[in-house]
């Protein structure tokens, strides 16, 4: 496997030979087109200020020699050619000796000579320290009446040795220490992604608590605080699956339970008549609260995985509320409980199907957690954002630390809320109410009844 570490240390590397090849490209053409040129011009300076020497003062042939043995030491190589073709050599000697055609005009034709300038036996700059005379400048001259051709060019090892070293110990540092130092990077980017590795092998076994301390002010701190947030979320949603499939089998055991053992009853002969309808009345109750119980827990799985297909049309919200108060009017009467509303018109854009489970689970709290001769308050009011419906009622109400978690699944606070429910009914109204995109609030005080109030904008509709 190519690990993490490898791949960035031989990208870096890559990125280093390129980097010395553009940089060794970019220096080859500035020396082509800038300082070769210069230097060429540089040597023919020298060389014919030698020559001009020689040329006005009156040097004996001891004297002369001597001169250029002089001037050879001062960091050039020369070569002294006579008409013949005779060579003397001053300096460091060349590595080849033979003499090209284009140098033979200096005596011929009294032409400057630029070898340097065509010499490439090499690559790029490198011809420039090739030692041999073709790698030369020449210039003619006479002396005692004698044509001579004087060709010069520096003594790159003695000129250039200290440079070289200064530069190639130069290379090698910022060679060495580009590499420590990618090295050292790779380890501090590669180590933390490691044990985020390690801490996702965790969490695939179910262990939502490994620790896993990376502090950092970049990306990979953002990822670290982001996995821990992650970890924190699975670990909740973990306990809350457990939880939640307790709760289930509890609540479909309990009635489950009921059914059978009345059933049982019903099979004894001695059984009175008016036992008979009494069990066979639980049976019911509880057959109708397993299907309403199996109901919801179908639409809030449908509402949690986005499977639900919403139904978006537009229709009078007010209608519709006042369709559902006109469905549980028995039960209004029977508890003898005063219901009075007042509904804007309004026409609304969402789920019609939807929403009126909203509002029979609002509406059957306020009926089932209130008191006998109670009352309960239906308002319906529009703005230019939302339309704004509250549910208020003079029930028993909720405690305050019970209000926070009352839209939990399962949730059924105090034994006077735990009668006749699932503890689904206001999660799905919460979902419901997320799904267009509006809010719910809950006001309540023990005693003293409960109010809700949703808010559900509609950014699409007329209103009436």
């Amino acid at each position: 496997m190519k690990t993490l570490y490898r791949q960035f240390t031989v990208a870096t590397l890559f990125i280093l030979a390129i980097s010395i090849l553009i940089g060794f490209s970019i220096a080859n053409i500035f020396y082509i087109n800038v300082t070769k040129q210069e230097t060429i011009e540089q040597n023919i300076g020298i060389a014919k200020e030698i020559v001009s020497t020689v040329q006005n003062v009156p040097y004996s042939e001891e004297g002369f020699e001597g001169y250029l043995q002089a001037v050879a030491k001062l960091g050039y190589q020369i070569a002294l050619v006579d008409s013949d073709g005779d060579m003397k050599f001053f300096g460091e000697t060349f590595d080849d000796t033979s003499l090209p055609p284009e140098a033979e005009r200096v005596l011929t034709r009294n032409e400057t000579f630029t070898g340097i300038k065509n010499f490439s036996s090499q690559i790029f700059m490198l011809g420039h320290f090739t030692n041999e005379l073709h790698n030369t400048v020449g210039v003619p001259f006479e002396r005692e009446g004698e044509r001579y051709g004087l060709f010069i060019r520096p003594d790159t090892k003695l000129v250039g040795t200290d440079i070289h070293t200064v530069l190639i110990g130069f290379v090698a540092a910022i060679a060495l220490v580009s590499i420590i130092g990618m090295i050292w990077m790779a380890r501090q980017l590669t180590r933390p992604i490691v044990q985020l590795t390690e801490a996702t092998k965790h969490i695939a076994r179910e262990n939502y608590s490994y620790p896993l301390d990376i502090r950092r002010n970049d990306e990979i701190g953002q990822l670290s605080e982001s996995f821990n947030l992650m970890q924190t979320q699975l670990k909740h949603n973990d306990l809350a699956r457990k939880s939640f499939i307790s709760n289930v089998s509890h609540d479909f055991q309990s009635p489950l339970m009921n059914i059978q053992g009345y059933a049982e009853l019903l099979k004894s002969p001695e059984l009175s008549e008016s036992d008979r309808l009494a069990y066979t009345s639980i049976i019911d109750q509880e057959a109708k609260r397993l299907s309403s119980l199996t109901r919801q827990l179908l639409l809030l799985t449908s509402l949690d995985q986005g499977a639900y297909p919403m139904k978006v049309k537009q229709f009078q919200l007010d209608e519709q509320l006042r369709s559902v108060v006109r469905k549980y009017r028995w039960r209004l009467e029977e508890q003898d409980i005063q219901l009075s509303y007042q509904l804007a018109p309004t026409l609304f854009r969402g789920d019609p199907e939807l929403l009126d489970n909203v509002w029979d689970n609002l509406l059957t709290n306020a009926i089932k957690y209130n008191k006998t001769g109670g009352s309960i308050e239906i308002r319906l009011e529009s703005d230019d954002t939302n339309a704004v419906i509250t549910f208020k009622d003079s029930g028993v109400g909720i405690q305050e630390d019970a209000v926070p978690q009352l839209f939990d699944r399962f949730y059924r606070g105090d034994a006077a809320r735990k009668k006749d429910g699932t503890g689904l009914g206001l999660s799905i109204v919460e979902q419901i109410v997320t799904l267009h995109h509006g809010t719910i609030e809950v006001k309540s005080k023990v005693g003293e009844g409960s109010e809700f109030i949703l808010a559900l904008p509609y950014p699409d509709v007329k209103q009436t």
